[in-house]
């Protein structure tokens, strides 16, 4: 049997003492002490632990030396700044720091490093901002690869994939390559199924599909001009997001998307005699992932009116909230055909 947390156990000590169980009993039961007992009375979460002083090394007196010189970087040119090498170098010919490893400088300066400049006003602050989307106002497209065996032939193919920042609905497609045609054709089959353009931003990668240049560390970036055309012509405002592991992060949900519908639909390795075949039977996975999916079914105007019957759970808790639930589709009258998107309640 799993050992018990000390949250489990917390919850399990306030259960026996809803029903009565003294303090000693309660010691006795679960073989702690009363002040275990009397914390667990007073909050359902334990105190985190103390942190322990950091340990003391070899390398505390050079650490302030070591800062000075990634100071100093910050003013110096790009290809001109310490390296590690450089930094341990240093500490044996200037300082004498023949205790200090090469491993222990290493450490050090991976940690320091992205910290000087946030230290000295310069570099921007990492932060989590949580995420929130209109109904059909942003999407996110991505490429994923899968293999497939292709008329007996083991081959890698590409799947493309469009999902809706709010609903979590995505539209997939499967090509021979990720080139421009195969990123055109599948923003033309998405958007059909979709019935629309999102009145936001769409998020991209830097693929050479859409990206001639990236232009630094901005958002700024030269499209490619076919692209450019392309997206004029359906109006569709594009984001790119940065360059790297970090830019990832800015689509995760169509990232996840892509792994989620590998596992779940392409697992074992499909066999089919076409491409053609294959995407029959991702339409169909498609439409079978959109029924299951929360707040998947297209609701009317008249379903979320405030006199109607209540659409969530949450809205049955609060009479003003239910009212809040009556909500229209948009028409958005800067495209050459009528947008709208599908009714969902906003509490849900």
């Amino acid at each position: 049997m799993p050992s018990k947390t000390k949250v489990d156990l917390y919850a399990a000590i306030r259960r026996d003492v809803r029903a009565g169980m003294s303090n000693r009993a309660l010691q006795r039961k679960y073989g702690v002490g009363f002040r275990t007992v009397k914390a667990a009375m007073e909050s359902v979460w334990p105190e985190p632990r103390k942190q322990l002083p950091p340990r003391k090394t070899r390398l505390d007196a050079f650490k302030p030396v070591i800062d000075q010189m990634l100071r100093a970087d910050l003013d110096a040119p790009r290809k001109q700044r310490h390296t590690v090498k450089r930094i341990f170098d240093r500490l044996l010919d200037e300082h004498g720091a023949v205790e200090v490893t090469y491993s222990m400088v290493r450490a050090y300066v991976a940690a320091r490093r992205p910290q000087i400049p946030i230290e000295a006003g310069r570099g921007p602050l990492n932060a989590f901002i949580p995420q929130t989307h209109m109904p059909g106002a942003e999407a996110e497209v991505d490429f994923g690869d899968v293999t497939i065996r292709l008329a007996g032939e083991q081959v890698k193919v590409y799947l493309f994939s469009m999902r809706l920042s709010c609903s979590g609905k995505a539209v997939h497609r499967i090509f021979a390559s990720c080139g421009q045609e195969a990123f055109f054709e599948g923003h033309v089959h998405a958007l059909s199924v979709l019935g629309g353009v999102p009145c936001g931003k769409v998020r991209y990668d830097n693929l050479r599909a859409a990206v001639a240049r990236v232009l630094g560390l901005s958002r700024a970036r030269v499209e490619n001009e076919r692209w450019t055309a392309f997206r004029s012509h359906y109006g569709i405002e594009s984001m790119y997001c940065r360059p790297g592991l970090e830019g990832a992060h800015e689509k995760g949900g169509v990232e996840g998307q892509i792994g989620w519908f590998r596992r779940n639909h392409l697992v074992p390795v499909p066999e089919v005699d076409s491409l053609a075949e294959l995407n029959a039977m991702v339409e169909r996975w498609d439409t079978e992932d959109d029924d299951r999916r929360i707040r998947s079914r297209p609701r009317t105007i008249g379903e979320y009116s405030p006199s109607n019957a209540r659409c969530c759970s949450r809205c049955r808790t609060s009479r003003s909230r239910q009212a809040g639930c009556s909500i229209s589709g948009w028409t958005d009258t800067r495209r050459s055909v009528s947008v709208r998107t599908a009714i969902r309640c906003p509490w849900g």
